[in-house]
C-alpha cells in the first residue's frame, strides 16, 4: 500500500471504523477525534449524532453541514441449533454482492469473523442455479458447531454485522477502495470544511454534523437539524457513477474524477434552486469543477432536514462512487477535495443578506 498522509490516514480510520444504523459510537469517535480540534464545541443528539460547531461570526446564520455515520450492514436476529447465524439486513443490499463476503460479527466479548453462505449451487436443480440466491436463504458462518458455542463466543440476537474490507489506496493513487464510504465520505467533508474554515473569517455559524441511522430511513438528520435549527442545509454524501462498462448516459451521467455531484432530484428532494444556483455560480466563478446528477431512485439526508422547522433550503452534494452497498466501493480522491473547496468557499460568501435572498426571492 502507498503511504499514507495526513487525510489518507484520516479516511482510512473513518472507512475502518464499524458502524451500522443503531450502532455508529466507533465512526462517531473517530469523527470526534477529527473535527473536535477544529471546533468550538461539540455536542450530540439523543439518538448519537455528532454535532461539531465552529463560530465565524455570533448570530450569523447557522450553516449545516451533515454526512452520515452509518454504513449498510446486518444484524443477527437467531442461532441455530448447529451454530450458524440467521440475520436481518439493515440498509439496502442487493444479494448478488452478499455471498461468500467476509464479515466481522461485533459481540460485547470482541470481534467474531465469519462468512455469509448459503446451500451450495453443487446440489441445486439446474433450474435453481440459474436464480440469485435470496437473502432469506443466507446465513452467516463464525464456524461454531453449535448454538451453546456460539453463546459462549458472545453472539446474541441484536449484534451488529459489518463487511469487511481493507482500506486501499490504487495504483492510480487517486483511486481509493475501502468499505463504508457510503457514507464516511461525507462525514470527512464535514471534518476538512471545518479544518478549512479554521482561522478564516466568515459570517456563519457552521455546524459539522455525523448523522446517525441514514440508511434505515433518514432519521438523524431529522433529529439533529431540529438540535441545530440551521437556514441552509448541505447533505454530503455519495451517488452513483456512471462510469462503469454497460452504464449509458442515460442512466447515470457522472464520472469519477469530474467534480462533486449537484443533486438536482432525487426520492427525497427537489434540490433549492435559489442554494443550487449559487453553489453552481460559485463553482463557475471559481472554475471548481462540478457535474449535475438526478437519483430518482434514492435519497441523502438532506431529504429530512429540509422539512424541519418552517423549512430549511437544502442542497445534496456528493461523491461519483463505484460499487455502493457492497463490500468495497470506489472513489476518486480529487473530487473529496474538490467537494470541500466548494462548501468552504460558498460558506464564506453566505452572510444574512445572501441568505434572505436565497431564501425569499
Amino acid at each position: 500500500m502507498a503511504k499514507l498522509d495526513e487525510t489518507l490516514t484520516m479516511l482510512k480510520e473513518l472507512t475502518d471504523a464499524k458502524g451500522i444504523p443503531g450502532n455508529e459510537r466507533e465512526p462517531r469517535a473517530v469523527m470526534k477525534k477529527y473535527i473536535e480540534p477544529f471546533a468550538d464545541k461539540v455536542t450530540y443528539d439523543h439518538l448519537g449524532s455528532i454535532i461539531a460547531k465552529k463560530v465565524g461570526k455570533k448570530g450569523g446564520p447557522k450553516i449545516m453541514v451533515a454526512g452520515h455515520l452509518d454504513e449498510v450492514g446486518f444484524m443477527v436476529t437467531q442461532i441455530d441449533d448447529k451454530g450458524f447465524l440467521r440475520f436481518q439486513t439493515v440498509g439496502g443490499w442487493w444479494s448478488q454482492v452478499m455471498l461468500a463476503q467476509r464479515v466481522t460479527i461485533v459481540t460485547r466479548k470482541g470481534d467474531l469473523t465469519g462468512v455469509i453462505g448459503s446451500k451450495p449451487p453443487h446440489i441445486l436443480p439446474p433450474e435453481a442455479r440459474k436464480k440469485p440466491v435470496e437473502i432469506k436463504d443466507m446465513f452467516i458462518d463464525i464456524g461454531a458447531s453449535s448454538r451453546d458455542e456460539a453463546t459462549e463466543w458472545g453472539v446474541k440476537p441484536g449484534d451488529m454485522v459489518v463487511p469487511y474490507f481493507e482500506f486501499t489506496v490504487m495504483n492510480n493513487e487517486k483511486m481509493l477502495l475501502a468499505k463504508a464510504w457510503d457514507n464516511r465520505i461525507g462525514c470527512a467533508i464535514a471534518i476538512d470544511v471545518l479544518k478549512q474554515l479554521s482561522g478564516v473569517e466568515h459570517p456563519n455559524v457552521v455546524y459539522g454534523v455525523g448523522t446517525v441511522q441514514e440508511e434505515v430511513g433518514l432519521r438523524g438528520a431529522r433529529t439533529s437539524a431540529q438540535k441545530i435549527e440551521p437556514v441552509i442545509a448541505f447533505g454530503v454524501d455519495v451517488g452513483i457513477a456512471g462510469d462503469t462498462p454497460g452504464i449509458s448516459e442515460k442512466e447515470a451521467l457522472s464520472k469519477m474524477g469530474k467534480g462533486p455531484q449537484i443533486i438536482i432530484y432525487d426520492a427525497s428532494m427537489v434540490s433549492h434552486k435559489g442554494l443550487r444556483d449559487f453553489v453552481t455560480d460559485t463553482a463557475d466563478e471559481l472554475g471548481i469543477p462540478y457535474q449535475f446528477d438526478a437519483v430518482p431512485g434514492g435519497g441523502t439526508d438532506s431529504g429530512s432536514i429540509h422539512l424541519t422547522h418552517k423549512g430549511v433550503p437544502a442542497l445534496s452534494i456528493t461523491i461519483a462512487t463505484r460499487y455502493i452497498h457492497s463490500h468495497a466501493a470506489m472513489l476518486h480522491r480529487d473530487d473529496f477535495e474538490n467537494a470541500v473547496k466548494l462548501i468552504v468557499e460558498v460558506i464564506k460568501r453566505l452572510d444574512q443578506e445572501t441568505v434572505d435572498r436565497i431564501t425569499f426571492d
